[in-house]
């Protein structure tokens, strides 16, 4: 997971003057994923998660990390599918959600980690009007990888408002959790 590779357009011979965007990719089912670098923190080994009652399916319940409380969602079931199945290659990516002028500690659960991809603007298309898998609203964009595409999520519209806010009651409201996990 220390080791994950970087793949550039210049290493298929392109090579273009304009800007370039670094994802982080990932897989979600049989699903390939992106998210801005800039937005992921950390990724770590999925490790044990403390069920919270009463939240949604998709909050698979929050990690100790550093003696803070953080959340974790399924993005499986967030987007509709069935809760992701817990293997050795299973990680909790750790982004930055910006809610207002604060900002949550968020963990994704995701079915393993890619590698980095650099993508130059070229090879970014809008996200699709119908078709999608997923609710259209959480897609940033489609980044073309030779003959196929990666969903690239933007991850502050894959949490509405208003969930965020639950979010921040369960980590401040939940700070004994802190010595149980």
């Amino acid at each position: 997971m220390s080791q994950l590779k970087v793949k550039t357009q210049q290493e298929s011979g392109l090579v273009a003057k304009e800007s370039l965007h670094q994802f982080l990719t990932f897989l979600v089912g049989s699903n390939n994923f992106g998210i801005n670098i800039l937005d992921v923190k950390e990724i770590i080994e999925f490790n044990m998660i403390t069920r919270v009652p009463m939240t949604p399916d998709y909050i698979r319940g929050v990690i100790n990390l550093r003696g803070n409380v953080v959340p974790v969602i399924d993005l499986s079931a967030r987007m509709g599918h069935a809760r992701s199945e817990i293997s050795k290659r299973t990680c909790i990516v750790l982004v930055q959600i910006g809610y207002h002028e604060e900002s949550q500690l968020l963990g994704m659960l995701v079915d393993s980690v890619d590698e980095i991809l650099d993508l130059p603007d070229s090879m970014i298309m809008p996200p699709p009007d119908f078709g999608a898998d997923i609710r259209t609203d959480f897609i940033q964009g489609m980044g073309r990888v030779g003959s196929e595409f990666i969903i690239l999520l933007d991850i502050n519209r894959v949490l509405e408002l208003q969930e965020l806010s639950e979010l921040k009651q369960l980590s401040v409201g939940n700070q004994t959790i802190k010595n149980e996990v």
